[in-house]
Parts: C-alpha cells; sequence; structure tokens
C-alpha cells in the first residue's frame, strides 16, 4: 500500500502521482456506496501491482474542495481576468475572489492582455492593480510573451496547489504555456461574432510547474453562491474583516445596521465604494436564493 495524490481523473480511470511515478488506479466500488467520488487533488492511498493496474483503497479528508471543476486540496486560486477582449470585470473579479476566498484558498490576481491596451486603459488597470493590492492581494498585469510577468507568477507556484480561474478567453491556457514551454495545452482564438473564447480545457489535470502542482481545469461552470451562507460573505472581503470589529453589532452584515465602521470606511474612501457595492449585490442574491430541498 502507498499513498499519492490524483493528478488526473479520465474515463473512470484515476492517475495518481507516487515518488515522480504515475500509476493508473481504479476507484472501489464501496466509494459508490458511500457516494464518494476521488476527485483530482485528493491524497489516497493505494494498491498496485505495476503501474497500469492498481485500485484506490481510501481518500484521505480534504481541507477544500470544489464541484465545478472537480477538484480539492487547492492551495491558491490564480485568477486570470483580461483587461480587453473581454473587457475587464471588476464584478466578474470580485464574484470569483468570493468563491475562492469562501474556500480559504489564498488569490492571485492575473490581469492579462496589457499589451493590448492604450495609455488612459493602462492607467485604468493600475487602478485597480492599486486598489486590490491594498486589500492584500498580489496582483500581477501581464501581456503576451512577458518574461517579467511569467518570473513573477512562477515565483507563487512552487510547494503549491494552484487552480488556474477566470472566464472564457481571457487567456488562461496560453499563460500556463507561456509558463512553461513543455506544455501543450490546447488554446483557442477568440470568436469574433461572440467576443468571448471558447471551452478549449476537457477535463481537469495536475501538471507539475516551478516545482509545483498546476491545474488547467474546464473552467468554473458554476459562479453561483450555493454553498455561501449569508453570515460568511463578509468575511470573504478582507478589507471589511480589517475593520469589522469596530461596528456596533456583532455579526454586522454592514448594510442596514447603524454604526457599521464598514460603511463609515467606505464614506471615508478608505473601501472601494465598488467593492462594497459588489458586495451589497452578492448579498442580495443570496437572500433571494430559492432554498434547496
Amino acid at each position: 500500500m502507498a499513498t499519492g495524490k490524483i493528478i488526473k481523473a479520465l474515463s473512470g480511470f484515476y492517475y495518481v502521482l507516487h515518488e515522480g511515478e504515475i500509476y493508473q488506479c481504479r476507484g472501489r466500488g464501496n466509494f459508490r456506496k458511500k457516494k464518494v467520488s476521488p476527485l483530482v487533488g485528493d491524497m489516497v492511498e493505494f494498491k498496485a501491482d505495476n503501474r497500469e493496474e492498481g485500485y484506490i483503497l481510501s481518500i484521505e479528508e480534504r481541507k477544500n474542495e470544489f464541484v465545478r471543476p472537480p477538484i480539492a486540496n487547492v492551495d491558491q486560486a490564480l485568477i486570470v481576468t483580461s483587461a480587453t477582449r473581454p473587457d475587464f470585470n471588476a464584478l466578474l473579479l470580485d464574484r470569483f475572489l468570493v468563491l475562492v476566498e469562501a474556500k480559504r484558498i489564498e488569490p492571485i490576481i492575473v490581469i492579462s492582455k496589457m499589451d493590448r491596451l492604450d495609455e488612459d486603459q493602462v492607467k485604468e488597470m493600475q487602478h485597480y492593480e492599486t486598489m486590490y493590492g491594498e486589500i492584500g492581494y498580489p496582483v500581477i498585469l501581464s501581456a503576451v510573451n512577458d518574461p517579467e510577468a511569467m518570473d513573477l507568477i512562477q515565483s507563487h507556484l512552487a510547494d503549491r496547489t494552484t487552480v488556474i480561474a477566470g472566464q472564457s478567453g481571457v487567456g488562461k491556457s496560453s499563460l500556463l504555456n507561456s509558463i512553461d514551454s513543455r506544455l501543450s495545452i490546447d488554446t483557442d482564438e477568440i470568436s469574433e461574432s461572440l467576443g468571448r473564447g471558447k471551452h478549449t480545457t476537457r477535463h481537469v489535470e495536475l501538471y507539475e510547474i516551478s516545482n509545483g502542482l498546476v491545474a488547467d481545469t474546464p473552467g468554473f461552470s458554476s459562479l453561483e453562491f450555493a454553498d455561501l451562507e449569508l453570515e460568511q460573505l463578509p468575511e470573504c472581503f478582507p478589507e471589511f474583516v480589517a475593520v469589522q470589529d469596530g461596528c456596533k453589532f456583532r455579526g454586522c452584515l454592514h448594510h442596514k445596521e447603524p454604526k457599521c465602521a464598514v460603511k463609515m470606511e467606505v464614506e471615508a474612501g478608505n473601501i472601494s465604494s465598488q467593492r462594497y457595492h459588489h458586495y451589497l449585490q452578492f448579498l442580495e442574491e443570496i437572500q433571494n436564493r430559492k432554498p434547496r430541498y
């Protein structure tokens, strides 16, 4: 019996990395009975007589997991958003940030396609770089074949399991190919008629890059806050957490409550009014969510 990490799941087989070797395994039938499915990123115990015929015996407890994409035990998320084509969307970026914060995953923001901007647009992206940087998020402005940006990204990858997140067409797969030329992950041009990219990644797979594991995924097909409770949302905004002890009421939702420290910081210009507005939109979305039975 040995311990390893699932780095790919495809057609009922699980590919387990153990001491530099990959073993093709099947899951045992009792997983189905327990309604547990092994995920890419799982640490597992397995038994294999050779590298082609192994069986997964047990799955270690997960520190986090996503359903779409199906992946577990992620340390950090590289959230890729483009400056143009598709246009930069701060609301969508904040949605991604909330989703990964809710799983206690550290985000790194990459703004791609900086080489396609005029001077005013560059200044706008630099404004966002400063704003998110002050919250505490690493922000990397990236252009095509930008060695400095690639070096910065690679410096974050060592000894960590990283998931790439972002809408279609922002250049996630191109970015991975730039980081490591040995990869030949399929990329696709933007569809001119739709103004967005086609999904080119078909399954979740962990690649060994820069002494870490990086997941190229089919993207986050669900961006809804299905599992997020109302009380959890303020915890997903680090700048709110930093001042919330100053709120009059414990468990303040920073909405209609009086003497709210977050609202005071927004009015003083110390917290982004745009981020706060997005927070209120998310709050309303969770409040109006239909109950699941």
